[in-house]
């Protein structure tokens, strides 16, 4: 008997939410449990309602007198996922109730039926009245985002609500060919054979957006390695970084790999390229990215912030520092990032991003490059990090990327050419 999908989403949510779990590990486990045909059907429940988490939670508290609290609680999701069927799937109300409480009995809770039921019947009638113009009474309902993260936005950025709609929206899937197999206008060629179509490339990556997301199986030449899936923001790495031949690259924090493998792409005849990464699980993901593309680095598990553990001693040309840092550019791909990440991390971050900042220059030969990337929209992991590194180090010239000079590196909103929001700044060593 196939599982209840409902309840899959409710256990996963419950484990994101409150037991601050990411959804790319839990999802999979729920994943395994249900019907082929129904796995996709959960990573919607599961993405849709972390991506309106406040607005859902408003309205269930407008539904129930007591909130559902101990070993209820698993219930409160349950009810999550049924009201974002009724608000943003087409999935009949009739269906929408009848499979969200069978869902309470396979978790157990027989006696929670009659609950969900009328709760949900009580939403379906509200939802088919005629609307009211009541404004929501808070920013984060509106937005759907968390309020210390809405609030750094509105210092930070004229457009901050621009920045929070793009973070609601489902990601196009970007590809990235391998050009030592294939010209981007050759492998363009082998889409159209194959029907699918793409939207637009990006002019300074050549980046292809595809006009709908494809299961990489039926991508030309993905088992060969011609082609890998990656953001159209994180392509430009690469192309930033523009190692040259007989250089030795260091690329820092790199798993999964996408960075590593493009600039090998690109620059085949580099002389050394080592990855490191402090999770050696995730290096896995690395040196399987490697395989499939044919590809050779060196792949060290160590931590970016004490070299001295892991580097051999000879200085680098090029380096990468994809720093850790908050995801909050990339929201609309890991929606969960909202709830697990905290106000209080990213003080703890940006002394992190820092400490490897300030342990990893060294390692740069004079005349040398690093370039220094963050998945984040906060300046205070960005530009302001740059600025702080560039004042107290006096060796360090920053390259401009962008046109305007007063820019310090570039930043990449979410949305932006409907990219992923991303940062870069290219620093050059100009003595030792």
């Amino acid at each position: 008997m196939a599982a209840n999908v409902r309840a899959l989403a409710a256990r996963c949510l419950y484990s994101v939410v409150d037991q601050g779990r990411s959804l790319a590990d839990e999802l999979p486990k729920q994943q395994i449990k249900a019907a082929t045909q129904d796995k996709a059907l959960l990573q919607e429940f599961c993405y849709g309602v972390l991506r309106y988490l406040p607005e859902l939670e408003h309205d269930v508290r407008q539904l129930i007198d007591k909130p559902l609290t101990g070993k209820q609680r698993l219930f409160h999701f349950l009810l999550l996922v049924g009201i974002y069927q009724f608000k943003y799937t087409r999935i009949p109300d009739h269906a929408t109730v009848g499979e969200t409480v069978a869902a309470a009995q396979v978790l157990k809770a027989k006696y929670l039926k009659g609950l969900i039921n009328a709760i949900l019947r009580n939403f379906q009638r509200q939802q088919n009245t005629t609307p009211t113009e009541n404004k929501p009474p808070s920013d984060a309902i509106t937005y759907n985002h968390p309020s210390w993260f809405i609030k750094k936005l509105q210092a930070s950025y004229n457009n901050w609500q621009d920045i929070l709609v793009a973070n609601q929206q489902k990601p196009p899937m970007w590809l990235r060919v391998n050009q030592q197999h294939h010209t981007v206008e050759s492998y363009l060629a082998l889409l159209a054979k194959a029907n699918i179509e793409y939207t637009k490339i990006d002019p300074l990556s050549g980046a292809i957006e595809l006009n709908q997301a494809h299961d990489v199986s039926k991508l030309p030449g993905f088992e060969q390695g011609w082609v890998s899936i990656q953001d159209g923001a994180a392509q430009q790495a690469a192309i930033l970084l523009d190692s040259q031949a007989g250089d030795n690259v260091l690329d820092c924090c790199a798993a999964p790999g996408g960075k590593t493998c493009h600039i090998l792409e690109r620059t085949p005849n580099i002389a050394r390229m080592t990855a490191i990464d402090i999770e050696s699980q995730r290096l896995e993901r690395v040196k399987e990215n490697l395989a499939r593309l044919q590809l050779s680095a060196n792949v060290i598990t160590g931590d970016a912030a004490t070299p001295n553990n892991w580097w051999n001693k000879q200085g680098y040309d090029r380096i990468l520092l994809d720093a850790p840092c908050s995801g909050t550019g990339v929201i609309r791909r890991h929606p969960d990032i909202k709830w697990l990440r905290k106000a209080s991390d990213i003080d703890n971050l940006v002394q992190l991003q820092q400490k490897i900042l300030n342990a990893i220059w060294p390692l740069l030969k004079p005349q040398g490059i690093l370039l220094y990337a963050t998945c984040s929209v906060l300046p205070e992991e960005n530009n302001a990090q740059i600025k702080q590194f560039l004042h107290t180090h006096k060796n360090a010239s920053l390259i401009a990327i962008t046109e305007n000079s007063d820019d310090i590196g570039w930043q990449i909103l979410p949305n932006e050419n409907n990219m992923d929001g991303f940062y870069y700044a290219k620093i050059q060593k100009i003595d030792s």
